[in-house]
């Protein structure tokens, strides 16, 4: 997948510099106060300039479009024509997003008023112009079906906007790697699992991407072909990344790690970048045993950012590829019961978890039986990380479109069942009765995906980003 690109220009009128000395050169200074912010952003910035006129709109939309941009920062520094904005935003035809950034907070009035020179004090007036085209623009944009977004503030000492700016930036990333994913589908939905059951043609209209179809055979046939040398790295691997407990027999070991090495080949093989996967396996002793090893290597593969949902969950492997790009992590979740008592909701999943978000060591435990599914062998035990966190489910809405469900809340500290599977405790500014009221009315499935920090921000704007709905809980 290729870097994210951005791209930047602001906006003047050339008119404007013969008759006011030195406004260009401000004007193309804040311009540069704005490039240099976003370059430390992860993502290569494409700056053209100030286009101030037709011509230079015509050429920068060409080149925005030859760069290959993901997104268009549109930096407005005083009046300008909308003339001068539209041949740019048609050409490239991503989201852009209008900076309306003002030099300082305030004019200095007195000062201004005693300036002495109309001329001088025009120009002056000119540079803190940047509200003033915004609505033309607007009108434009609106007419000519052009979805944008707006970011007011001040240029320099105003950190929401800088904020807002990286989300863009993040947002633009996100769904430049959703563009690029290749999601893997293993196997089949669990059945009778209606709510799982997805459009995959829908997925790929909303993401982008390329599903590939993975015969469970396959990662069996894989298996047979991992030497003991790497069986054995692989243990080293497991135990350095996990706390394995003294009851973990070493033949599920093994059988563990066999299963994890197949696993990276099948990943590399296919060019994975996250993989949803279910299947029972009985009646066919080979393919049993590969399911029944899968979850220490699905939950590696997840911490090296190629996220695996468990029971075929087609729409929460792409929630957690999605929170994984955003830098949050992305863990496999549902919420199983509620703590009345402490106001909390208790959430987890067997299957895989993602080791990078956990509260302190992973335990390895053996399970006797996987309940409602085929087989034993080993699992993972885990809390998410104390502290802020956002919950994501991708979601159908009913009438072929995709949506985002999100609310943010906390993971907090407090008693959660050992039972070998991710368990933890999330608390609600809307306290667990409306958090669960509110998340089962949009009617999502029942798993999603959490990560840590409260990402909701970085969510809308990919929403806008890939033109889909998005509800937020809380």
């Amino acid at each position: 997948m290729m870097e994210t690109k951005v791209g930047l220009f602001g906006i003047g009128l050339d008119t404007y510099w013969e008759q006011f000395d030195g406004l260009k050169d401000r004007l193309t200074g804040y311009l540069e106060v704005v490039a240099d912010r976003i370059r430390g952003m992860n993502a290569t910035l494409i700056n053209l300039g100030l286009v101030d006129t037709v011509d230079k709109a015509f050429a920068a939309g060409d080149a925005f479009k030859r760069e290959d941009v993901d997104l268009l920062f549109l930096y407005v520094s005083t009046y300008a024509l909308s003339a001068t904005v539209m041949p740019v935003v048609r050409k490239a035809d991503v989201p852009v997003v209008i900076l309306n950034l003002a030099p300082e907070p305030q004019i200095d009035y007195a000062w201004f008023n005693n300036l002495g020179d109309r001329t001088k004090m025009t120009g002056e007036w000119l540079a803190f112009c940047s509200a003033c085209p915004v609505p033309e623009i607007a009108n434009v944009f609106r007419r000519n079906h052009v979805p944008f977004y707006q970011l007011t503030g001040v240029l320099q000492d105003d950190p929401g906007v800088w904020d807002e700016i990286r989300d863009w930036v993040r947002a633009a990333k996100a769904a430049r790697a959703l563009y690029y994913n290749r999601l893997g589908l293993m196997g089949n939905y669990y059945g009778g699992m209606m709510d799982i059951y997805t459009d995959l043609t829908a997925v790929t209209a909303t993401f982008g991407g390329h599903m590939e179809i993975i015969e469970v055979d396959r990662l069996s046939a894989l298996k047979q072909t991992i030497p003991d040398a790497l069986i054995e790295d692989k243990i080293m691997e497991i135990h350095k990344t996990f706390d394995v407990q003294p009851d973990c027999s070493e033949e599920e070991m093994r059988r563990a790690a066999r299963t994890a090495a197949a696993l990276d080949k099948l990943a590399d093989e296919y060019q994975l970048g996250a993989l949803a996967y279910y299947h029972k396996g009985s009646g066919n002793e080979e393919n049993e045993d590969t399911m029944s090893s899968i979850i220490l290597g699905t939950s590696l593969l997840t911490g090296r950012h190629i996220p695996v949902a468990g029971e075929y969950e087609v729409k929460n492997a792409i929630a957690m590829k999605i929170m994984d790009e955003l830098g949050a992590g992305g863990s496999f979740t549902e919420y199983y019961a509620m703590d009345f008592k402490d106001d909390v909701v208790l959430m987890g999943h067997d299957g895989p978890c993602h080791p990078r978000i956990a509260e302190g060591r992973i335990k390895v435990k053996p399970l006797q039986v996987y309940h409602g599914k085929v087989g034993q062998g080993l699992s993972v035990e885990m809390s998410v990380k104390h502290g802020e966190v956002t919950l994501l489910s991708v979601m159908e809405d009913g009438h072929g479109r995709m949506k985002f469900l999100a609310a943010e809340g906390a993971s907090v500290a407090g008693d959660v069942l050992q039972i070998g599977n991710t368990n933890s405790r999330y608390r609600f500014s809307i306290g667990a009765k409306k958090f669960v009221e509110g998340w089962n009315q949009q009617g999502p499935a029942h798993h999603c995906a959490v990560g840590r920090g409260h990402i909701a921000a970085a969510l809308w704007k990919l929403a806008g980003i890939l033109h889909i709905e998005m509800v937020q809980v809380c």
